[in-house]
């Protein structure tokens, strides 16, 4: 039996935000804010989600996928560590990935803001390795900007 390689991606996702640093780093510290941004969604259901964002601190998001997904009923889990952390100028965290316990991807996310044009830029720059039976690079891209499009949203409202 041949086994499949392990497929490396790495990718950066720019966005500017018409909202102070501050108020962008703040979506990211506060748990139940980051929660409403980056862990609810309409295509699954929230088991467990915490952050604790300091240097050592851990995130945890489970789900359940809903029916109309490629895993209806399959629960996620994406846990990891926070290993730099400075205020309102970036944010590095290590996590792993798997479903229903399989493990699909492990990765190094770093996310840097700097204020500029009356708001913020952040830069996502995304490195991991990718398991058999994983989404892949350029569909976990997809996610990401999901994600920072509804981060947008918050900030908005």
């Amino acid at each position: 039996m041949t086994e499949s390689p392990a497929i490396h991606g790495t990718f950066v996702i720019d966005r500017h935000y018409p909202a102070p640093v501050a108020r962008v780093f703040a979506a990211f510290a506060d748990p139940q804010r980051k929660k409403s941004w980056f862990a609810a969604s309409d295509t699954h259901e929230i088991v467990a989600f915490e952050s604790d964002l300091r240097v050592g601190g851990i995130e945890r998001l489970h789900y359940r996928f809903g029916p109309d997904t490629p895993f209806p009923g399959a629960i996620l889990t994406n846990e990891g560590q926070y290993h730099d952390v400075i205020p309102e100028r970036r944010i590095v965290t290590a996590s792993r990935m798997a479903i229903e316990g399989k493990p699909i991807s492990v990765a190094l996310v770093t996310i840097e803001l700097s204020p500029a044009n009356g708001g913020t830029d952040v830069t996502l720059i995304f490195q991991g390795v990718f398991f058999e039976g994983a989404d892949g690079p350029d569909m976990r891209k997809g996610g990401w900007e999901v994600v920072l499009d509804r981060l947008g949203e918050s900030l908005a409202a």
